[in-house]
């Protein structure tokens, strides 16, 4: 399975081949040189590169390590437990790293009450043994005492490095297409990296997802537009809510930080100037929302009908 998912085929396995800015590149290969990582909060919006810098890491120092997934398995204190001191507890099968590691992915889903307290206390625990690398999208819920014993790294790109790791990473798919034999045209897969970027791993699963016709080319463009958001703006505006609630269901294949950004765009052309701001409060509400609830399509109906209900139209 994972041979068929390019995003897992064409994962970087050394911090050289991951696409950062040149600050991050030199910090993550400092570690490298010193043979030795700190305990680690990475954080960042998704598809950044978090958890492949963590592999990455892992993989070049030799060390033992395991994935939790935080959102999964991490929600639960016992399986975390368990699963943590099992691992810490037993031998290292490797000699060339210092320690193991544990890599705690999207640990801003864990309970801040009573299963982030619990990892603070695994960090001291088998602190001699193992290091800890937790990955987030939320910085800010991640509680105090995790980040005062982790090293804290931010992957946002600023203005001033976009256009440099979005060449990168244009260079990059062209080579996986060309390995996957996919005919392209370069403007429409700059314009495919420009509609999700910084999210790498989105923009790798929509380029494979559009390449079963064997082709990427201008045709793929209409997919990926707001065409039928004209729709949805006319149920807005007329309060037709089942036709709104057919938009969502027939849009939940796409990621939510996506469609909040469709909407967001096309509202300003929608809506009376002055309801324009309480929109965006709105859609900024829902989307944070959406990192954590666990049914989209919901979350997605409810802040569209606020919208319908509180904003005037033209």
């Amino acid at each position: 399975m994972s041979d068929f998912l390019w995003v897992e085929k064409y994962r970087p396995k050394r911090i050289s081949d991951c696409i950062l800015t040149a600050s991050l590149q030199e910090t993550f290969t400092s570690f490298l040189k010193q043979k030795e990582i700190p305990n680690l909060l990475l954080s960042g919006t998704a598809g950044t590169g978090k958890t492949t810098v963590a592999r990455a890491l892992c993989e070049e120092l030799g060390a033992d390590y395991i994935i939790i997934n935080g959102s999964d398995e991490g929600r639960q204190i016992d399986t975390l437990r368990h699963k943590i001191k099992n691992f810490a507890s037993t031998v290292s099968l490797t000699e060339d790293a210092n320690h193991k590691v544990v890599i705690i992915d999207e640990a801003d889903y864990m309970n801040a009450d009573s299963v982030q307290p619990a990892l603070r206390n695994f960090i001291e625990t088998f602190y001699k043994n193992c290091r800890f690398i937790f990955t987030c999208n939320y910085v800010n819920k991640i509680i105090p005492a995790l980040h005062s014993r982790c090293t804290v790294i931010d992957f946002a790109i600023k203005n001033g490095q976009r256009v440099k790791t979005a060449t990168a990473f244009m260079e990059r798919l062209e080579g996986v297409l060309k390995e996957e034999n996919v005919e392209f045209e370069k403007k429409v897969l700059g314009e495919l990296i420009q509609k999700f970027y910084p999210d790498f791993r989105r923009t790798i699963n929509e380029l494979q997802r559009y390449s079963v016709r064997g082709k990427i080319d201008s045709g793929i463009l209409f997919s990926l537009s707001e065409a039928n958001t004209k729709g949805l703006m006319i149920s807005l505006k007329d309060k037709k809510f089942n036709d709104m609630r057919k938009w969502v269901v027939q849009n939940l294949d796409k990621e939510a930080a996506f469609l909040f950004k469709t909407i967001y765009e096309v509202l300003y052309t929608a809506l009376d100037s002055k309801s324009i701001p309480q929109a965006i409060l709105i859609l900024a509400g829902y989307q944070y929302k959406s990192a954590f609830v666990a049914d989209q399509e919901i979350n997605m109906v409810a802040c569209l009908t606020e919208i319908m209900a509180s904003c005037k139209f033209k």
